[in-house]
């Protein structure tokens, strides 16, 4: 598997990769997000990284600029700047295999890079097989909301404990 910043030729295959999981339980997502815009916005941020096998992409996942999360008050001042995953996906025959996992661990290294403190996201509260996952990898629960029309459990992580 090849990590990579995606480039204007995936985008295709990420807009397909985004559309298999619509209606998949705890997915938001509908027909039109994430869409083109999401893309492009992603894509003109160097913010959308993906994760290839040799013939396709099997994963994406987004650095996020979203306001709304970023106003939560449960993230700690004192690991900004923080920065925000979003729109993790895998093709469903390549799930429960780890690569969401190398995916979130990839997308960290790339804000330590970019001189972020703290990673953060949300994950819906149900979603207990994803909160497993990031308990694993040693995010702190910090906070509830309700947004999306889902209630999530918001997770964080100092970055400076990874190095």
């Amino acid at each position: 598997m090849v990590f990579k910043t995606a480039t204007l030729q995936d985008k295709t295959e990420v807009l397909n990769l985004y559309k298999v999981q619509i209606g998949r339980e705890f997915c938001p997502w509908t027909e039109e997000y994430p869409g083109e815009d999401t893309f492009d916005y992603d894509l003109e941020r160097d913010a959308l990284f993906v994760m290839k096998d040799e013939d396709r992409i099997v994963a994406a996942i987004s650095i996020d600029k979203d306001e709304e999360v970023s106003a939560l008050s449960c993230w700690n001042k004192k690991l900004a700047p923080g920065g925000e995953l979003a729109r993790l996906a895998v093709l469903p025959e390549y799930q429960n295999r780890g690569l969401a996992r190398q995916m979130i661990r990839y997308s960290m290294e790339v804000l330590r890079q970019r001189n972020y403190r703290s990673v953060h996201f949300l994950v819906n509260r149900h979603n207990t097989k994803a909160l497993r996952s990031y308990a694993a990898l040693g995010f702190d629960v910090v906070g509830e909301c309700r947004m999306f029309e889902q209630d999530f459990l918001c997770y964080e992580k100092d970055l400076e404990e990874e190095s």
